[in-house]
């Protein structure tokens, strides 16, 4: 059965490093895993660049942060099992960000799956999920009916996030999340995830945001939303909208330089530049995007790829 959660619990902790958690993964000898599945920024599809996901695995436990176009194949690409996937984050309800969300579950079952998946993110996360079970009930039904799966809606649990606070704790990682500036999508989250070896901070979409730094203090990474103003009229170059949708992209996104301050107010140790904005422009190499981010931050950068471990 799906089940929805309105509200989960505020965590006095939210904003403090990791030592102040219980050890997590006593004896476990597999180290985290975090995998970029898709790095370009925006709902349009592209060539080099799949839409925006991430996925951190630990002890063959998938946890998958974003659902962007194409997130089950990159997973597959990357060498994930999809039945491996247990835990769904979204960020937040923007198209790039939750356009494959219930293909992910779909494409899961028809691989294997026959274990629960959590679903974690703001609303309408638990209208989604029921509309798209209903959208696919003809194809559901028939591969159970036909095939001998297992029915699919029981294995997912839905949680629907308005606050920011601990989200859960298993035996692998502890997930705490916090509020980020994002309009006129709101809630938007940055997840903070903390495992046995190492803090991994995703940022979502935001501008620089004081709530993340916080979230990300002393993180060993962070994978932070970025853009490049100056390439900005190249992107919208012939759109219908290129005025307003300049306007705003560049309301609510963080650049790169910011993105490296935000990286060292938080003191954390490698900033991953990632949802890049523009995708693939020619003209903005990566160490355009370092030399904007090292201004500020004195720690590692990557310039996130696409299927990249880190």
């Amino acid at each position: 059965m799906i089940r929805a959660r309105r509200h989960f619990l505020q965590d006095s902790a939210t904003l403090l490093g990791s030592a102040f958690f219980p050890r997590l993964g006593a004896g476990q000898s597999n180290k985290s895993r975090l995998i970029l599945l898709g790095t370009g920024g925006g709902p349009r599809p592209r060539k080099t660049r799949s839409a925006p996901a991430q996925v951190l695995v630990i002890n063959e436990t998938a946890y998958v942060i974003d659902c962007g176009d194409g997130v089950a194949r990159q997973l597959v690409l990357a060498g994930i099992p999809l039945p491996r996937l247990r835990h769904i984050l979204l960020t937040h309800q923007h198209s790039d960000h939750n356009a494959d969300y219930g293909n992910l579950m779909l494409l899961a079952w028809t691989s294997g799956l026959r274990t629960r998946v959590d679903c974690w993110g703001p609303p309408p996360l638990e209208q989604m999920t029921m509309r798209f079970m209903e959208m696919n009930a003809y194809d559901i039904r028939t591969r159970i009916e036909d095939e001998g799966r297992p029915p699919l809606q029981p294995l997912i649990h839905v949680h629907e996030l308005v606050e920011g606070g601990l989200v859960f704790e298993d035996e692998n990682v502890r997930v705490r999340a916090t509020l980020v500036d994002h309009p006129p999508v709101v809630p938007a989250f940055g997840y903070r995830l903390d495992a046995a070896d190492r803090s991994i901070v995703i940022s979502g979409d935001t501008k620089p945001s004081e709530s993340l730094i916080a979230l990300a203090r002393g993180a060993d990474v962070l994978v932070h939303e970025t853009l490049y103003p100056a390439a900005i009229d190249r992107l919208v170059l012939g759109v219908s909208n290129a005025t307003t949708l300049k306007q705003s992209i560049l309301s609510h996104h963080t650049n790169a330089e910011d993105a490296g301050r935000v990286a060292q107010a938080a003191g954390v140790k490698t900033l991953v530049l990632s949802h890049l904005i523009p995708p693939e422009d020619p003209e903005v190499t990566d160490q355009m995007w370092i030399d904007a981010a090292s201004a500020h931050f004195g720690g590692t950068i990557i310039v996130g790829k696409d299927l990249l471990e880190i």
